[in-house]
């Protein structure tokens, strides 16, 4: 599948005049081309399943790794800065703060790929819960690991800027996977690492 860019063009030059302006006048006359390559930018994330995005960013490494038992360790990525687009209303979600942790088994996976993962996942029509457990899945995918936590803070231009209009309003979402929903001491040592 690909990002049909020639359509998107022709349905914002409606867009345009169904709002009232002249989409040929100077300033809108490239607009309709800018917004379709902005548009292939931003939701190229829409062109690939989970499953492909695990297998784009599977750079795992197992050396010197010794996991055993009941192991505790986590590793944990915060504050990975990414935005979306909300599909109820195509507004911006924005100032997110993607925060990622997962307990080892076997792999671990090479830090940029959790970011890029977080970057992907994000250039889709979202909604911000689902951003967590794509990131979630794919993690599992990647990690072998079940034991996966991805907490987001972020804004949406859906309630800043229109409707209630609340500037400044953050939406924090958890997802939770494996023992981050069952062992306590793990999910305390989570939100004491994250907290700080």
């Amino acid at each position: 599948m690909a990002i049909d860019t020639k359509a998107i063009e022709e349905h914002i030059k409606g867009i345009l005049i169904a709002l009232g302006d002249d989409p040929t006048r100077e300033g809108l006359k490239d607009t309709p081309s800018r917004v379709a390559k902005m548009y292939e930018e931003v939701f190229s994330g829409m062109l690939y399943s989970n499953d492909e995005i695990a297998q784009m960013f599977n750079t795992t490494f197992v050396d010197d790794l010794e996991v055993e038992g009941d192991n505790l360790d986590i590793v944990i990525m915060k504050d990975i800065q990414i935005f979306s687009y909300c599909e109820h209303h195509l507004a911006l979600m924005y100032n997110m703060k993607v925060s990622v942790a997962y307990v080892p088994t076997k792999k671990i996976i090479g830090l940029s790929k959790i970011a890029r993962i977080a970057d992907m996942v994000g250039r889709r029509l979202q909604l911000q819960e689902r951003i967590g457990t794509d990131i979630a899945e794919i993690m599992q995918i990647v990690t072998d690991s079940p034991d996966i936590a991805v907490i987001i803070e972020g804004e949406h231009a859906c309630m800043t800027t229109r409707g209630i209009k609340k500037p400044g309003t953050k939406t924090l979402s958890t997802t939770y996977r494996g023992r981050f929903n069952t062992d306590v001491i793990l999910n305390n040592k989570l939100m004491m690492l994250y907290s700080k």
